[in-house]
């Protein structure tokens, strides 16, 4: 089993982590964890693109009017690489075989309203993984 750990810093000065595991012969997976949006956002967009072909999903992706679509096109790009590197997989007849979105930690910060009372403002994160597997065909 071979791990690498890429880390990058978005625009919003918030930290994600790229995990790309091999998990056996034929699948390749990408964690991507600490995307400050909530897993509600991130599942409508995962759910469209479940199941379809590697090229497919880069196209829906580009063109999806949703903010989640630049993390996940990301992990796309990350599990796409590793199946090709350290699998040998031909980028064309990937598909995502299997993705889904998990809510992470929440920052908590309070701004104040009406006569001095503080109200709690959540900022969710969540973690998403992206499986991708080769086509038999």
């Amino acid at each position: 089993v071979r791990t690498v750990m890429v880390m990058t810093l978005t625009n919003s000065c918030c930290v994600c982590f790229h995990v790309c595991i091999q998990v056996d012969e034929k699948e390749a997976v990408c964690y991507l964890r600490g995307v400050r949006m909530s897993a509600s956002k991130v599942r409508r967009v995962l759910d469209v693109i479940r199941g379809k072909s590697y090229e497919e999903c880069l196209i829906m992706l580009e063109f999806m009017p949703y903010r989640s679509c630049e993390p996940i096109l990301n992990a796309l790009f990350s599990a796409a690489s590793n199946a090709k590197n350290n699998l040998g997989m031909n980028k064309a007849k990937l598909y995502v075989s299997e993705c889904y979105a998990d809510g992470g930690a929440t920052m908590k910060r309070f701004q104040p309203r009406a006569q001095g009372r503080p109200f709690a403002i959540r900022k969710r994160t969540c973690s998403l993984v992206l499986k991708m597997k080769e086509r038999e065909d």
